[in-house]
């Protein structure tokens, strides 16, 4: 830290101690050192036009076509995974949320809210972290906002992120357009997230090589867009997974889901782990995998458009929607026999994203 003050256009005032600082209450307090954080920290991380502006919002030119927003709050627990972290996971958890409609993502806002003492070192590196994945994924964050709660009443940092997209003309994605005779399809490995964050719990005494599948889907699901424009639903499966995914799906549309056992792609250290830990896979977490529902006559095109895409190489088409008023989603297992696949009925494990 430099011995003396250096000028800031806020004042004189101490650079701030990014290696060996802890955020302070007034960093949150609208002052000095509040607009210190910003400048040194936010500000340099996120650097755009947008936000260089400097107001408490983001002037922004109207689009072409049908607004999407969507937001999104962040508690996972670590904070810090095989794979990512809190940062670059509040990034493309809200690119997707805006990119399952079919939209191509414009925006991002960030929110934080942070804890009296946490180290100014790891909100570096996790702003940094939100920096990369922004700028890889063509995605500015615009505007935000920081809080500071005393310590004790949060858990480090959380973190709020909306999105804004817009849908073209002639995409229509919706969860209620499923239709008997669609074919399910999945862009890849499921509960690779999932697994990443247990491993490190606390309490759960095992250890895997899995990381988390955290990614931005947009440029994957504009790639399926061309190759099949009548897709009829997408979603990603993040919290319940697969299973809560179809259960949503089947309900908003009133059908029923047929999916297969063998056809569903999961790594053998993921269904060992789950295994273990007495954990349905279909259940477990993803942050990087889409669901996409689509006719019969598109699936061959759909799953091929997937392979050539790197987020989509071990795609699979996993099943079919039935007409059922009961909106069951049933299995074929590895054995011959059916079970239904239900709702999660509560929580495997909270603060998975």
């Amino acid at each position: 830290m430099s011995a003396n003050p250096k000028p800031l256009k806020h004042g004189y005032i101490r650079p701030l101690d990014l290696k060996h600082g802890k955020v302070e209450m007034s960093h949150g307090g609208g002052g000095r050192a509040m607009a210190q954080l910003i400048d040194e920290l936010f500000q340099q991380a996120f650097d755009n036009p947008w936000l260089r502006q400097a107001n408490d919002q983001a002037l922004l030119t109207r689009p072409e076509g049908r607004i999407v927003m969507a937001t999104d709050s962040h508690v996972v627990s670590p904070l810090f995974f095989p794979g990512g972290d809190i940062g670059s996971l509040s990034v493309h958890g809200t690119i997707n949320d805006v990119a399952t409609s079919g939209a191509r993502p414009l925006w991002l806002s960030a929110g934080f809210i942070l804890e009296e003492g946490f180290p100014l070192a790891d909100l570096k590196r996790i702003v940094d972290s939100m920096a990369t994945a922004a700028e890889k994924a063509r995605v500015p964050i615009v505007t935000g906002d920081t809080k500071v709660v005393e310590r004790g009443k949060g858990d480090g940092v959380f973190i709020n992120t909306t999105g804004v997209g817009v849908v073209p003309d002639g995409i229509e994605i919706s969860g209620d357009r499923a239709r008997p005779g669609d074919r399910i399809l999945v862009s890849g490995y499921l509960g690779d997230h999932g697994v990443a964050i247990m491993s490190l719990r606390e309490n759960l005494s095992f250890s895997t090589n899995i990381v988390s599948d955290s990614a931005a889907l947009h440029d994957l699901i504009a790639a399926m867009l061309q190759a099949a424009p009548d897709i009829h639903c997408l979603r990603d499966p993040t919290r319940g997974g697969l299973a809560s995914t179809l259960n949503e799906i089947a309900r908003q549309s009133g059908v029923g889901m047929a999916i297969r056992e063998e056809d569903i792609p999961i790594r053998e250290e993921v269904d060992a782990a789950c295994e273990l830990l007495g954990l349905d896979p279909l259940y477990v977490a993803n942050e990087g995998k889409v669901v996409a529902i689509c006719p019969a006559a598109s699936a061959d095109a759909l799953l091929a458009a997937m392979h050539l895409h790197p987020l989509g190489l071990d795609a699979a088409i996993i099943g079919e929607v039935i007409e059922d008023s009961h909106g069951f989603v049933q299995m074929e297992t590895s054995f011959g026999g059916r079970r239904n696949v239900d709702w999660l009925s509560g929580e495997q494990l909270p603060r998975i994203c």
